[in-house]
């Protein structure tokens, strides 16, 4: 194979070869798949302040999906992106389909917020985002283990991680807006 044919198979393998954990410098830099199945580059959402949280349609926290609405409806228009990823590690309460997950989160609580492809959070099979976001390695302060659905990451405009919200503190606690709000008033 000559010189140049070698750098473009090199260049094709690198531009398609998936992105580990440690080689990202932020949540954002990850290509994951939506809930349509559609390759989306995190990389377009640099710049807004995104609320990363792992969802589930059968869990008693599922109500959480209404006020992840509200807040996103409230803030969209000044660059606030929710991001939910389904996923099924806890009580299984996150079994159907990609379809079926869409039609209810539209149906039962119009979500309009970017829903993604269910992922793995936790454990072996960890998908490499959430892998970023729970070690100390490449979260320090804020990684650790998902307890359990609608865990919550707040990334600001520069894409780093600046605060964790337990699954319990709901989207629309005092604590989560302060947060979003000052992120929000920040510069890119």
């Amino acid at each position: 194979m000559n010189p140049a044919a070698l750098i473009s198979v090199v260049a094709v393998v690198a531009m398609i070869a998936p992105l580990h954990a440690a080689d990202a410098k932020g949540p954002l830099d990850f290509k994951m798949k939506d809930i349509d199945g559609q390759s989306v580059d995190l990389g377009k959402y640099k710049g807004d302040v995104v609320l990363i949280v792992n969802v589930a349609s059968k869990c008693g926290l599922t109500p959480q999906y209404e006020q992840l609405e509200a807040v996103y409806s409230k803030y969209k228009d000044q660059g606030l992106n929710v991001l939910g990823f389904p996923a099924n590690e806890f009580g299984r309460q996150e079994p159907g389909t990609n379809a079926e997950i869409k039609e209810f989160c539209t149906s039962t609580f119009n979500v309009d917020f970017p829903m993604f492809s269910k992922i793995v959070v936790k454990g072996d099979d960890i998908d490499p985002l959430y892998e970023f976001l729970t070690s100390e390695e490449t979260n320090p302060g804020m990684a650790g283990d998902i307890k359990w659905n609608f865990e919550k990451f707040l990334v600001g405009r520069d894409g780093k991680v600046v605060k964790r919200f337990s699954p319990r503190t709901k989207p629309d606690a005092p604590e989560v807006i302060e947060a979003i709000e000052a992120e929000l008033n920040k510069k890119s």
